[in-house]
């Protein structure tokens, strides 16, 4: 007796090709699916991008505007200190502009007899005075009278040195000082005017009464 056979292969080549169409639907679902996830990576990535560069460039022009603003402020400090400087050099110039006359009229007062002013010349608050006296007292009881000044402080010796005078000196208002070929100590000192506000304060009582007293001792009086 016969056994009937049955021919399997196509079943399994149809099985074979189904599993192949499904691998290959997969592999194109993943491909896709893939795809979909880069682009949607790539799109997310992009739109970060520009939202960073977006803020990059609004802090470049802020930046710009504050780079700007701190220029024109700089230079508002600039014309503010410039005014300022100006306003304080008109004041003081307005609080001094007394002192040439001060000094000038102290010259006259303090210089004592045997002795002549050859040159005066200020810088700033300091004096330079240069002129001949008949001894060294004379040019001590100046720098004492100096010091005593209300409006004149400070009296320093620079030099002092013997020559002969070449013509006649004389002190205005005190007649002749010195005679021509006469051997006289020639000097130079340093003093300074002080400003209205320093010529103002109030000194100490004390300070005061003996200022008082030197001023009576000395020549020519301090006024």
């Amino acid at each position: 007796m016969s056994r009937p056979r049955i021919n399997l292969l196509p079943y399994r080549q149809e099985k074979r090709a189904r599993k192949q169409r499904e691998f290959t639907m997969m592999m194109a679902l993943a491909f896709i699916a893939g795809a979909v996830i880069v682009f949607a990576a790539w799109k997310w990535l992009d739109s970060m991008i520009e939202t960073q560069q977006a803020r990059n460039q609004l802090l470049k022009d802020e930046i710009a505007k504050l780079e700007k603003q701190i220029k024109e402020i700089d230079k508002l400090r600039e014309e503010i200190r410039q005014a300022v400087e100006r306003k304080k050099t008109v004041e003081t110039l307005q609080a001094n502009r007394s002192q040439t006359v001060h000094l000038l009229d102290q010259m006259v007062y303090q210089l004592p007899e045997g002795l002549y002013l050859q040159s005066l010349k200020q810088k700033g608050n300091t004096v330079t005075a240069v002129g001949y006296a008949q001894s060294n007292a004379h040019v001590s009881a100046f720098m004492r009278n100096i010091d005593a000044s209300k409006w004149l402080a400070n009296a320093r010796l620079v030099e002092i040195k013997l020559t002969e005078v070449k013509q006649d000196q004389q002190t205005p208002g005190k007649g002749a000082v010195v005679k021509k070929g006469t051997t006289v100590n020639e000097f130079t000192l340093n003093f300074d005017v002080k400003t209205a506000a320093e010529a103002e304060a109030k000194k100490p009582a004390g300070q005061q009464g003996q200022n008082a007293g030197q001023g009576t001792g000395q020549s020519g009086g301090a006024k």
